[in-house]
């Protein structure tokens, strides 16, 4: 994902402009854009050098506007506002085909802040704090913050590890059934930090089970056609079905949920086999090994 070029006193400005003017409130918010300012510089040198755990609440809080109160009429309120509308707008499109950046298979729906608003007030509108996210990946994290390196979630707008193969699965097989545990093997260049996060961020969105979901899909629509081809031409033919379809997957995402099912179940030789091989067991696994 793009990082957003809106700058985040523009956003601040555009989501308290129309303010109610009772009690002075827009005067007040417009005299906290100096502080709304300094609050996205400490984030934008935090991120640069990956300190957002040291990030002190205390630093991003608004003097003389109570905490709820603020991110209520700048966000709340200024998200709804034309301008509001047309920030969210452009974030909540960033990501590829509508598909959630934290978990790659739900849908984006919401905004989530990545340091929470109820914590980093200051950053409620920043735009480099908002993240598009599915419902589900939004209520897992929750108010969450990191505070150490290595339990700091992946940011898609900064952590770009995507053209690099991290995922990874291995076949498990019951009876007739097969079904496949994700886990992360990281490249050999990744350092300890980059390894811990990935595996924390895996862990904490439970992206192994939900892996699995999918791939119980891929295993069952693939049976009927794997049952036809072991008969024409045996396992070597499903083998090759099995990881051209892979090629295919991993020539647009390197870590394609479905293209680690096909090349797992290609390096299989007693699925290739068969003979009646037909679903993905119905639960997902947990994550075993290396999972992130």
């Amino acid at each position: 994902m793009k990082v957003p070029l809106i700058k985040a006193v523009d956003s601040y400005r555009a989501c308290v402009a129309t303010s109610t003017t009772k009690d002075d409130r827009r005067k007040n918010l417009l005299n906290a854009s100096g502080t709304v300012r300094e609050a996205g510089q400490r984030l934008r040198r935090a991120m640069s050098e990956t300190s957002l755990h040291n990030l002190e609440e205390k630093d991003f809080s608004i003097p003389g506007i109570d905490t709820e109160n603020f991110y209520k009429w700048v966000y709340g309120n200024g998200m709804s506002t034309v301008d509001g509308k047309k920030i969210r707008g452009q974030l909540m499109t960033a990501p590829p085909n509508e598909r959630c950046p934290l978990c790659r298979q739900g849908t984006v729906y919401q905004l989530d802040h990545f340091l929470p608003k109820t914590l980093f007030p200051a950053l409620c509108v920043d735009p480099l704090n908002l993240v598009p996210v599915c419902e589900r990946c939004n209520h897992i994290k929750g108010n969450k913050r990191p505070y150490q390196r290595e339990n700091t979630f992946l940011h898609p707008y900064l952590d770009r590890i995507s053209h690099e193969r991290w995922l990874d699965a291995r076949t498990a097989h019951e009876g007739e059934t097969v079904r496949l545990e994700f886990l992360v093997t990281p490249p050999g260049t990744w350092d300890p930090t980059l390894i811990a996060r990935v595996e924390h961020h895996f862990e904490d969105f439970e992206l192994g089970p939900r892996y699995a979901i999918t791939a119980n899909r891929v295993i069952g629509d693939l049976a009927y056609r794997l049952n036809q081809q072991r008969l024409l031409g045996g396992a070597a033919m499903v083998r090759a079905y099995l990881q051209d379809e892979a090629v295919t997957c991993f020539a647009n995402d390197a870590n394609s949920v479905e293209g680690v099912t096909y090349a797992t179940l290609a390096a299989d030789d007693l699925y290739c086999q068969g003979p009646q091989v037909t679903s993905a067991s119905a639960t997902g696994p947990t994550p075993v090994g290396d999972p992130t």
